[in-house]
């Protein structure tokens, strides 16, 4: 039987904790990490798309040995596809059955078909039952794509740890899950949903701690390619005015793809060649490839050899 692994004691464990996970954090969030799973608080990530804030969830779950649930947010979601439904089709031949074998009571009958048995499970009550691993890490991930509605009806999950299913009564976890939200921040959260959780900002790394990523995430990169690869996305935030700015993820991904083109340092060719790994828009593309890309490689061999 799978126990459950323990917490993290302190911060300089908890750092520790996401390095032997493969996660290069600075100490500011270590410390909300932290203090969010030892006060039992959801800790709420917003940032920029592909700074590392879903991966956060699936570390804790990897390191901790706990189920991850994962709800994944968009316009429209419900508490029929977020928390419970009912098996419609099921109780429907419930019901038949029960007329066939002349069941009148109707009291009874109801009680019948609103039970545990025709309830349907999904990700928010899943992350309410108990686990022998220990309570689940619960990821909602990309909240700002749901609507305010669904906002307002995670205050009770959040705050108390529980669920009222009106046919049923109230779920209430025996250990609240380990919460954590992102959004990517296209609109803002209600204060009333913050307020219940441990708030950072996950920005993008500097040069020092990205590199450290390229170096973890792709060893088989060349240090020169490498460090070019990094100085050349750090300028791209920097000084392009980019619709969609590469996010760490994308960083990987590029440093992924001239690694298996055996490149040992960037060329202007192969970097406008690739662009679209780094780069999601057609506009920022172009803006980019060609004079602008060898502008950029030439900067950062000058600013190579001077400081060398």
């Amino acid at each position: 039987m799978t126990t459950a692994k323990p917490l993290p004691t302190s911060i300089d464990e908890t750092e520790a904790f996401l390095a032997g996970e493969a996660y290069v954090a600075d100490r500011s969030l270590a410390t909300v990490l932290f203090l969010a799973l030892r006060m039992n608080r959801p800790l709420f990530l917003e940032g920029e798309a592909g700074v590392g804030k879903t991966e956060i969830a699936k570390v804790l779950a990897h390191g901790l040995g706990r189920k991850l649930i994962r709800l994944q947010c968009y316009e429209g979601l419900d508490v029929a596809s977020a928390v419970y439904e009912w098996n419609y089709a099921a109780q429907m031949v419930e019901i038949r059955l029960a007329e066939a074998t002349g069941e009148t009571d109707r009291e009874r009958l109801a009680g019948d078909v609103f039970s545990e048995r025709f309830l349907v499970r999904r990700p928010i009550l899943q992350a309410l039952e108990p686990d022998a691993a220990g309570p689940p890490v619960l990821l909602i991930d990309e909240l700002d794509r749901a609507d305010e509605a669904f906002e307002a009806f995670l205050l009770e999950v959040l705050a108390d740890g529980q669920v009222t299913i009106p046919e049923l009564g109230t779920v209430r976890a025996a250990a609240p899950p380990i919460v954590v939200i992102t959004t990517n921040r296209t609109r803002e959260i209600h204060d009333a949903l913050k307020r219940r959780c441990l708030y950072h900002w996950v920005d993008y790394p500097d040069a020092a701690r990205e590199l450290a990523i390229v170096r973890l995430k792709v060893p088989g990169a060349a240090e020169r390619l490498s460090r070019e690869i990094v100085a050349f996305v750090q300028r791209l935030r920097a000084d392009d005015n980019l619709f969609k700015a590469p996010g760490v993820a994308e960083t990987i991904d590029w440093a992924t793809a001239l690694a298996e083109l055996d490149q040992a340092a960037l060329d202007p060719d192969v970097v406008s060649d690739t662009l679209g790994v780094l780069l999601k828009y057609q506009d920022d593309v172009a803006r980019i490839r060609g004079s602008r890309t060898v502008q950029i490689v030439e900067e950062i061999r000058r600013q190579a050899s001077a400081a060398a």
